[in-house]
């Protein structure tokens, strides 16, 4: 074996880690966070960048053509849904009252809501 492969070993096992303490702690920020706009928010950053290097850990440790295009389809349909549905639990937490109005610095989506009736 290599040097070069046995470096982008270490290197992927350390990003594979790193990825999964910043998952870890979106996890814990799920848990500890007061209401849905902040869970919402812990569950959608760290957790995006988390499964981004997870990927990127594994992308090292494999190096196939056919694991890497599979590792980038994931990372794609986890980009494009990730924060989709976490902005679709927030606009359904507002629309059914489980914000509180008094926290919120801008509220643009009252102006949305009151145009629409």
């Amino acid at each position: 074996m290599s040097v070069w492969f046995q470096i982008l070993d270490t290197l992927g096992a350390a990003v594979l880690l790193i990825g999964a303490a910043i998952c870890l702690l979106g996890v814990i920020g799920m848990l500890r966070l007061p209401d849905v706009l902040s869970r919402s928010h812990a569950a959608t950053k760290p957790q995006s960048l988390g499964m981004l290097l997870v990927l990127a850990g594994v992308a090292l440790r494999l190096r196939s053509g056919m694991d890497l295009a599979t590792l980038a389809l994931i990372g794609f349909f986890q980009m494009m849904t990730g924060p989709v549905a976490a902005h679709l639990v927030a606009r359904s937490a507002y629309r059914t009252g489980q914000i509180d109005h008094s926290e919120l610095l801008f509220d643009e989506l009252d102006e949305q809501l009151t145009e629409e009736r």
